[in-house]
């Protein structure tokens, strides 16, 4: 079976859509025609049109914005796609043609389409032009074909992140796309009419097409409806998109729903990038769990084996080390390699709560600041991360920390208690580094934002301790290591539909704790931007105003919760088992538990005993 993961298109400046670099026109006989005719500026205009669809990704990822040059590029690599699968296929001995046509009724059983987010929504109304418009297939037969044949997974739960065209654009740049919408469309909504008659509202919401001053097309709508199977990415965001994304449309088809649980592979991001680590775990119960992750499990009765437990150790500090004398290399900073790193690395985003950490540097900074003869854990606070580059809020989250380690690095009282790095163009090369060095890994998204996250398993997996919310693939990292052995802190999801029910008020936070109070306060009146006094009133008018993520209201249990891990921190012993137990516990989230569950449950593929043959190279 042929398995296509469609995610959104991208493309890099100056490499064109072929895969090659070239400085010069590379003219079709065509526009040799027009060159030959004087006509070579035409030619090489008509070239560049062509190519300005790849050559550059619209950037926004924050929120979605209806311009005319993604919606190219979606259906640009869409239409290239599914023209090569449907011209694979017919050439494969499956078409099993007659004089007339391809015997597509076998095209599910042979192709397989993840829709990877609505990115690649358009793949849906593409399919049936095709099979309808080109190959003549009956038009509910090409239905049922391109229903079995997409899969559509979820992967926010942010509604500004979902796509929503405009029909007006849509119109003119795809009239046959939306012709074919509008039918998908309408013959949905007669099928939930005639199961909900007289629910006029419920109709407006399951429609594809949302009414308003600016008619817009939703594509997530069209995933659902387009697709036999819909996940989300870890358990509790499959429940939510169940009973809140897509509450309407899970009422009409539970079947469809189901979950599949993000993972890592663990010969990257183990074996690969921390293999003094994978070392040592191999001696202990061999090398099965590098391609069956579970295994790890056989861990679990050595917890409390001393040589094991001197050996994880020996090893996190060997990556503290090499960690340590990379940042003296590239960032001039010197840091105690002896401190407890702290990390934050992911996506900069206002949900990600990289905020919450911000004033949780401040609280130590001045309580430090205040009390400096008081004996604290020392640590080193790493964040890093890339902001989508119209994302005006998130440029200034990554200000702000910049600006707070220039203060606290170069405090003289502070000392070497408290760094504070921001790492620079964050990437997988970069993680493979930090990762293994890591003691504490933060995961502090508001309860319910985070679709899964799989940095999370990857610190779990490297022997780093979780602080974090109930939320994502969090959850299920407690349940397999047990909660205790993992900071959990902060508002449930269902705390945080009660607090919107009630209404969230972050002045309530910022007038009854004083701590948080002075760190805002700071922030505001420019402690930490001297030259430019005014450079973060944004981000706190935002914060007392405007946070849909609540970071004030869990910041008093986060704090609370950091108290307990510097405790812990304090006994290497005992925080070094609860790492062999996060170790031991983290086998479910490899990437083959979960593609095996995406191959099974949703394409229908299992696993084939052939052996790739040896080829026969004739000795010297």
């Amino acid at each position: 079976m042929l398995v296509l993961r469609l995610r959104e298109a991208s493309a890099t400046p100056g490499v064109r859509a072929c895969g090659r670099r070239d400085a010069s026109p590379d003219l079709t006989i065509s526009s040799l025609l027009l060159v030959n005719t004087g006509g070579y500026i035409e030619a090489v205009l008509d070239r560049n049109l062509a190519e300005n669809i790849s050559r550059v990704l619209y950037p926004n990822d924050n929120f979605f914005e209806g311009k005319e040059l993604r919606l190219k590029q979606e259906y640009f690599v869409v239409a290239a796609t599914l023209q090569d699968i449907v011209r694979r296929f017919k050439s494969s001995k499956f078409g099993c043609r007659d004089p007339v046509r391809t015997c597509f009724e076998i095209f599910p059983d042979k192709v397989a389409i993840q829709l990877n987010d609505t990115h690649p929504a358009l793949a849906i109304p593409e399919l049936m032009r095709i099979l309808v418009d080109v190959e003549k297939v009956d038009w509910d037969k090409a239905w049922e074909i391109t229903k079995k044949t997409c899969a559509y997974t979820n992967h926010t739960v942010l509604p500004e992140a979902l796509e929503r065209w405009p029909v007006s654009m849509f119109g003119q740049l795809l009239p046959r796309h939306l012709e074919i919408i509008y039918a998908i469309n309408q013959r949905h909504l007669d099928q939930v009419a005639a199961l909900f008659p007289g629910d006029v509202d419920r109709l407006r919401r399951m429609s594809v097409i949302e009414e308003g001053d600016c008619k817009r097309i939703n594509m997530a709508h069209l995933c659902v409806i387009g697709s036999h199977a819909v996940n989300g990415v870890a358990r509790i965001h499959s429940e939510i998109v169940k009973h809140s994304v897509f509450k309407d449309f899970y009422e009409l088809e539970p079947e469809k729903f189901q979950n599949k649980t993000n993972g890592i592979t663990p010969r990257r991001w183990l074996l690969l990038c921390n293999p003094g680590l994978a070392d040592t775990l191999m001696e202990k119960i061999g090398e099965g769990f590098l391609t069956d992750l579970s295994q790890l499990k056989k861990l679990l009765p050595l917890v409390n084996d001393e040589a094991l437990i001197r050996e994880v150790a020996q090893v996190k500090q060997e990556n503290k080390l090499k960690f340590s004398a990379f940042l003296e290399k590239e960032y001039k900073v010197r840091i105690n390699p002896s401190s407890m790193f702290d990390v934050h690395v992911k996506r900069i985003h206002e949900y990600k709560r990289q905020l919450l950490n911000c004033l949780h540097i401040i609280t130590l900074y001045n309580r430090i600041k205040k009390d400096p003869a008081k004996a604290c854990v020392p640590r080193t606070v790493i964040i890093g991360g890339k902001a989508a580059p119209g994302y005006h809020l998130a440029k200034k989250i990554i200000k702000l920390v910049t600006s707070i380690g220039d203060v606290v690095n170069h405090d003289p009282i502070v000392g070497n208690r408290l760094k504070v790095i921001f790492l620079e163009n964050y990437r997988v090369s970069l993680a493979e580094k930090v990762i293994p060095a890591a003691d504490l890994s933060q995961q502090i998204s508001t309860a319910g934002t985070e679709a899964s996250g799989t940095g999370n398993m990857k610190f779990m997996l490297n022997g780093a301790l979780t602080i974090g919310t109930m939320d994502g693939a969090n959850v299920e990292m407690a349940e397999e290591a047990g909660a205790e052995n993992l900071f959990i802190f902060g508002l449930r999801v269902e705390d945080v539909q009660a607090l919107d029910q009630k209404g969230y008020n972050a002045q309530e936070y910022y007038d009854r704790l004083p701590e948080l109070r002075q760190a805002v306060d700071q922030i505001r009146d420019g402690f930490f931007s001297p030259s430019e006094p005014d450079c973060f009133k944004d981000i706190v008018s935002m914060l007392l105003y405007h946070d849909r993520f609540k970071v004030f209201a869990d910041y008093e249990a986060y704090v609370a919760c950091q108290a307990q891990v510097d405790q812990l921190y304090q006994n290497p012993k005992e925080w070094t088992k609860k790492v062999i137990r996060n170790i031991a516990c983290s086998g479910k989230f490899s990437s083959d538990r979960t593609i095996t569950e995406y191959a099974r449950e949703i394409w229908g593929v299992e696993p084939s005993d052939l052996q790739i043959p040896t080829p026969n190279i004739p000795k010297d």
